[in-house]
């Protein structure tokens, strides 16, 4: 049975320009060609990208993961080995920081030195104190909390302002490169992935690249962060996550 470039990305959750340049770079070649010249994906094929989505999401490099599927030496259980025991690894490092990443990204609607009216005028019907409670309880011990709570109860309303304008401007950034049809890995979406990376460090808390990528893996897991940037354009967060991972690696 063969497969579609479209169903292949769809099956996959990666883009169709993804797959292409995974051709092109002879990453992972489908096996057979329709007499249109349309690429066919096997079974096999599907199980190698299966094995480089598992190492991409552990931060390899693609020469690198072409360089450990392509080993004669290596066999295929010894990948899936491999990759259990960074997996488990990663999981127990992301637990750790999860706390302290969404308290940070929470926090920022906390602790706002505002009246009533100039809320309603920066925010909007955005309650930015929804979730003080929850936060309060799960992370008000972390650092990151602080650091969070402590730069926010200082900002007037022209500065919520900025920080809002600015977030957008990126937002904007990150909307733009999708409709022109550029992938999460380029260049340039790699750039917007920077750019608000450096936003946050700027205005909320210290996000190092890890930090961040721990941030985008939260846009897609938790459903509150996905339907709130999904707004801006559905499927905007699963292509924040991916530009914000290619530039986590890119600067490794």
């Amino acid at each position: 049975m063969s497969y579609s470039v479209g169903q292949v990305a769809r099956y996959a959750g990666v883009t169709v320009r993804t797959l292409h340049h995974y051709d092109e770079i002879g990453l992972l070649v489908p096996s057979e060609r329709s007499h249109a010249g349309h690429r066919r994906y096997s079974d096999a094929d599907l199980d190698r990208l299966q094995q480089i989505l598992f190492y991409r999401e552990l931060g390899f490099p693609l020469d690198e993961v072409a360089a450990l599927l392509d080993d004669p030496d290596t066999d295929p259980r010894d990948h899936l080995r491999r990759q259990h025991e960074l997996l488990t690894a990663r999981i127990a490092k992301l637990q750790e920081m999860a706390a302290a990443v969404e308290t940070a990204m929470e926090a920022r609607k906390m602790g706002i030195n505002l009246t009533p009216e100039e809320k309603f005028e920066v925010f909007g019907d955005h309650d930015p104190d929804q979730y003080e409670e929850e936060v309060q309880e799960r992370w008000g011990d972390t650092d990151a909390y602080a650091e969070s709570k402590r730069r926010s109860a200082s900002y007037t309303k022209e500065d919520w302002q900025r920080i809002m304008r600015e977030g957008d401007e990126v937002t904007r950034r990150f909307v733009e490169l999708m409709e022109a049809g550029a992938g999460p890995e380029s260049d340039e979406a790699m750039d917007a992935a920077e750019a608000h990376r450096q936003w946050i460090s700027r205005n909320h808390y210290e996000c190092s690249y890890e930090m961040h990528t721990c941030l985008g893996e939260m846009y897609v897991s938790d459903e509150r962060f996905t339907h709130n940037i999904d707004q801006a354009k559905p499927g905007l967060a699963a292509y924040e996550r991916e530009a914000i991972l290619a530039n986590a690696i890119r600067h490794a």
